[in-house]
């Protein structure tokens, strides 16, 4: 979630809302737009698989059960969707480069 990506809905609500909104409203209204257009967790799984080849044996339980998970709402098992991705930050430390950055920078803003 770089910057043009928030440069995007920030235009695309600036193009389509009201202007008179207040900036409490817009940064409102822009936090739920945000938070509605997060990646399904199947889809970072995948990402991650490509990228980590050889994943640590920590995080691989996590990894697999993100696979089967649309969002940090869903449930696997008995497991909260925020509760797996959380474990598997705490076993990724090993993940480093770039994307492991980005994606784990990704995850992180999911949890909040």
């Amino acid at each position: 979630m770089g910057l043009l990506f928030g440069s995007s809905i920030f235009y695309y609500y600036l193009c389509t809302q009201k202007p008179k909104d207040s900036p409490k409203v817009i940064l409102k209204t822009l936090v739920i737009m945000a938070k509605q257009t997060t990646r399904p967790l199947y889809e970072v799984a995948e990402e991650i698989r490509n990228d980590w080849k050889n994943v640590y044996f920590g995080a691989k339980p996590y990894l697999d059960a993100m696979s089967c998970l649309e969002s940090i709402n869903d449930n696997y098992g008995w497991d909260s969707g925020k509760s797996i991705v959380l474990y598997f930050l705490a076993n990724a430390s090993s993940w480093r480069g770039e994307t492991a950055r980005r994606i784990k920078k990704e995850l992180n803003a999911m949890t909040k």
